[in-house]
């Protein structure tokens, strides 16, 4: 998902490109579940930035960030079965107990 949403939505390279790649690597292999944390760009910048020194991802601009996250947001809407959003701009504990419920009712979609 990450190159999808880093190679493809911010550097442009061919969706078709990245597919070809992860079927010759991963034979079909993929998650059962994937949880996106999704926010606006802004806060995630904001976020970024009082953690201290920015590695080279985080000193892009904004369109590379909106980029991306429009890819993250596509994938989970073209699998919405398996890539479940969670919105974590509230408190860490709300963003928490998001998490909890989502695994619950994967497991229990189990029937475990």
């Amino acid at each position: 998902d990450a190159s999808y949403a880093y190679q493809g939505g911010g550097r442009g390279i061919s969706t078709d490109r990245i597919a070809s790649l992860e079927q010759w690597c991963l034979n079909g292999f993929k998650p059962d579940l994937t949880l996106l944390l999704d926010m606006s760009v802004e806060e995630g910048i904001k976020r970024t930035q009082s953690r201290g020194k920015a590695d080279r991802f985080e000193t892009e601009k904004m369109d590379f960030y909106e980029a991306i996250r429009r890819a993250y947001l596509a994938r989970a809407k073209a699998e919405p079965q398996r890539i479940k959003v969670i919105d974590a701009f509230p408190a860490v504990e709300t963003v928490q107990s998001d998490i909890v419920a989502v695994l619950r009712e994967s497991i229990e979609s189990l029937g475990l």
